[in-house]
């Protein structure tokens, strides 16, 4: 079970700068060259589950981008990522056991009520970093090497991710069983992370890597178990390749397409007598939808979130912006010269709604913002900074002496956007507006989360945010809308 303190647990990009580039513009810019070498599979159905490797991306990158690119401008509410541990040799599966994963592309919150769900089932499925974070002084690579692939094309998602220590029958039997249970199609993408061979000659490793392809390409998890027991084949991830066609058969899955075969050699020719295997793959329903372009039966907000710009900050702009709001403050308070701070960034010129929060001593010192963003990004958060130290009337004016022990929270709002049906509200992840007339009232997501509250005490409370009456959102009248945020 989860504890208060779990939820603020954050696991660091370790293997960045070493497994793929640890600065986010050169990052975004290898991906997007990956993808720009590979054209779409034609995917009738809805993808349900993904197979990609996990080496370096300067080894394996332009395979996995295979699989990715096959879920480009789609949209899922979770993503599952399960991957093989090669730092710690434990029994089962262990979903991380912090709130968020990071890479240099941002924070990735995880899904805690699937956590809770999914731990809650079998005991060969567990709640703990083991495998997720160090041991020995060394780190995980295989889970978090996927991550920035997911953020480039997916946008915004939210994570589960899962370290196999062992790779026996039964475990990926249970993982998959209740995978299969939680997930849904068109919400849920379930991400395997796996190499195939390893270090043999070139045409020894395309022989094994192809006795993986076929039972993988036949949909038959138990039969490459079975080929992995035997040596017929070899798979440093055939565990997670397995739960993974078990989830997803599950799900309505009954098609793996595979999409791109290759190895090391073919990247580095003076090692080809030495090579890893990868492949790329995608598991589908089969269904055809009437938009191909986007997956069915979808939540209004996801597809939303598609439609609107993603909120994901570089360290860097997350430390100017940070910069921006502390100068802001003692500017206001002390009468100091506000220095000329120009955006590093063509990003943080964007215009968009801004809200700061001041706590001292771990208490709330002062909160205030803008829903919409008139300047630009940099500017807004100039003044919610200032307004947030003398302008909320809950609390005295901010003392020059405070200024030191303040602890600064930015919250940056995507455009709101209409809510047709309220099922499509995900607490946690969705911020509320509700208006009519001139009664105007918002609450960000941290509010619900915090309140413990359900959808439709949300949409109450932010009703009397507005002077509205209780459940006023059930009338035509009033207009609900919800947007998201980046929040560091």
């Amino acid at each position: 079970m989860y504890k208060q303190s779990d939820r603020k647990k954050i696991r660091q990009a370790h293997v960045a700068g070493q497994f793929y580039p640890g600065d986010p513009v050169e990052l975004t810019k290898t991906i997007a060259g990956y993808f720009a070498r590979v054209d779409k599979a034609e995917i009738v159905g809805t993808p349900l589950a993904l197979i990609t490797p996990h080496a370096g991306y300067h080894y394996s990158g332009q395979v996995a981008a295979h699989a990715y690119k096959s879920v480009e401008a789609r949209s899922y509410e979770t993503v599952v990522v399960i991957a093989p541990s090669h730092t710690a040799f434990f029994k089962g599966a262990a979903v991380y056991d912090g709130g968020t994963y990071r890479t240099p592309l941002g924070d990735i919150p995880l899904d805690l009520y699937f956590v809770g769900k999914l731990t809650g089932i079998d005991p060969k499925i567990m709640l703990s970093d083991t495998g997720h974070e160090g041991r020995g002084g060394r780190y995980e690579h295989s889970l978090e090497v996927q991550l920035p692939f997911l953020q480039v094309v997916l946008g915004k998602f939210m994570l589960v991710p899962i370290v196999m220590g062992d790779q026996e029958h039964d475990t990926c039997r249970a993982l998959g069983d209740a995978l299969g249970e939680f997930s849904r199609p068109g919400r849920t993408l379930i991400v395997a992370s796996s190499d195939l061979s390893h270090f043999h000659p070139s045409a020894e490793a395309q022989k094994l890597d192809r006795r993986a392809a076929e039972v993988i390409e036949a949909f038959a998890p138990y039969d490459l178990l079975k080929r992995l027991d035997t040596g017929e084949c070899e798979a440093c991830g055939g565990g997670p390749i397995a739960a993974a066609m078990i989830a997803a058969h599950r799900m309505g899955g009954n098609r793996v397409t595979i999409l791109k075969m290759a190895n090391s050699g073919d990247v580095e020719p003076d090692m080809d007598d030495r090579v890893v295997g990868y492949l790329a793959a995608v598991i589908d329903d089969g269904k055809q939808t009437e938009d191909t372009g986007k997956v069915h039966d979808l939540d209004r907000s996801v597809v939303a979130a598609k439609d609107t710009k993603v909120l994901a900050y570089s360290e860097e702009e997350q430390r100017f912006l940070k910069r921006v709001a502390f100068k802001s403050i003692e500017n206001t308070v002390k009468g100091s010269h506000f220095p000329d701070l120009s955006p590093p960034t063509r990003r943080l010129s964007e215009k968009h709604g801004v809200f700061v929060t001041l706590h001292k001593d771990g208490y709330l010192r002062g909160r205030m913002g803008f829903v919409e963003g008139l300047k630009s990004l940099v500017d807004v958060v100039r003044d919610a900074a200032r307004a947030a130290a003398i302008d909320d009337r809950r609390f005295q004016p901010l003392q020059p002496k405070e200024i030191e022990q303040l602890t600064i929270t930015i919250t940056v709002l995507s455009p709101p956007l209409p809510v047709d049906d309220i099922d499509s509200i995900l607490i946690g992840r969705d911020g509320l507006l509700v208006q009519r007339g001139f009664q105007t009232g918002f609450l960000l997501p941290a509010a619900a989360v915090e309140g413990k509250w359900d959808r439709e005490t949300f949409l109450d409370e932010t009703c009397l945010a507005a002077g509205l009456p209780r459940e006023s959102w059930r009338e035509e009248e009033t207009k609900v809308y919800a947007f998201n945020t980046a929040v560091f």
